[in-house]
């Protein structure tokens, strides 16, 4: 899956991916990896936060029960295979441009006893969307299992991206006074293994209750365009080994450091609004 071609981008319509993402500020793509492949997925996403929980500082707290923890590119095998796909190709390019780059890899926990987190947005809109009404980043995100209903869905106020977050607390939570709005666009995701989606970070989201007694893993890949920095709050690193096995067309789209050794991140992607207490 990685000799990607321009040709194999073209099969996806740019009008078909900038309007879900512009309108509702979401989009997705059924069935874009084999269950195995994502199980595989799993196995490393589950390693990485028990090991990520040991150690401390290892994992950010998104409420009650719920962690997010930014990992290397390397830590996980089907890294390439992701980040080389036509559809997430396709999307980058129509919405962010051909210079668009990756600035964060990372994944979501919602365990059992997860609770609603505050309606909000993952940081303040810039000038770009606020004045030059572009997006200029995405969030793609990919499950590890079969979401059902009672495992906390990820819920999401379609065309929220455009609301004026000026008076929102930090600029990303809006007061609880606009909640209904929110509530009566809301729309719960519950995506199957293989499926992938993408959002811009700016439309009004957030994760719900999880009444199972099952995790609720998921895959986070962020991506900019140029000048949007939010490669300021990661820190994408690649050892220079794992570096030279990539396709030569993928590195030119990697924000990231190249180190001799992996060091530990510090998780910098901090959202005050959802610590909500301890994790």
């Amino acid at each position: 899956m990685t000799n990607i071609t321009k040709d194999s981008v073209i099969q996806y319509d740019p009008a078909e991916i900038v309007g879900p993402l512009y309108g509702p500020g979401f989009h997705g793509l059924k069935g874009a990896f084999s269950r195995k492949w994502v199980e595989e997925l799993g196995e490393d996403i589950d390693a990485l936060y028990k090991e990520a929980l040991k150690r401390p500082g290892g994992a950010v707290g998104r409420g009650p029960k719920r962690h997010y923890v930014e990992i290397h590119p390397e830590d996980i095998r089907g890294f390439v295979d992701l980040v080389t796909h036509p559809w997430v190709l396709a999307v980058c390019e129509a919405v962010l441009g051909p210079e668009y780059k990756i600035v964060e890899i990372g994944f979501d926990v919602p365990n059992p006893g997860a609770v609603n987190q505050p309606w909000h947005r993952d940081f303040p809109a810039p000038e770009a969307t606020t004045k030059g009404r572009k997006l200029n980043s995405l969030a793609f995100n990919l499950t590890t299992v079969d979401v059902e209903p009672d495992m906390g869905p990820f819920e999401i106020a379609p065309g929220t991206q455009w609301d004026d977050g000026s008076e929102f607390e930090y600029e990303m939570f809006p007061s609880k006074e606009l909640y209904t709005r929110y509530e009566e666009r809301a729309e719960q995701k519950m995506p199957k293994m293989g499926d992938v989606s993408v959002r811009s970070a700016l439309t009004i989201h957030r994760g719900t209750t999880n009444h199972s007694n099952k995790s609720r893993p998921v895959l986070v890949l962020g991506v900019d365009a140029p000048g949007a920095n939010n490669h300021e709050r990661h820190d994408l690193q690649i050892t220079k080994k794992f570096y030279d096995t990539l396709p030569e067309g993928l590195k030119s789209h990697l924000m990231c450091r190249i180190v001799d050794e992996l060091e530990v991140i510090e998780q910098g992607h901090t959202i005050e609004g959802l610590m909500m207490g301890e994790a």
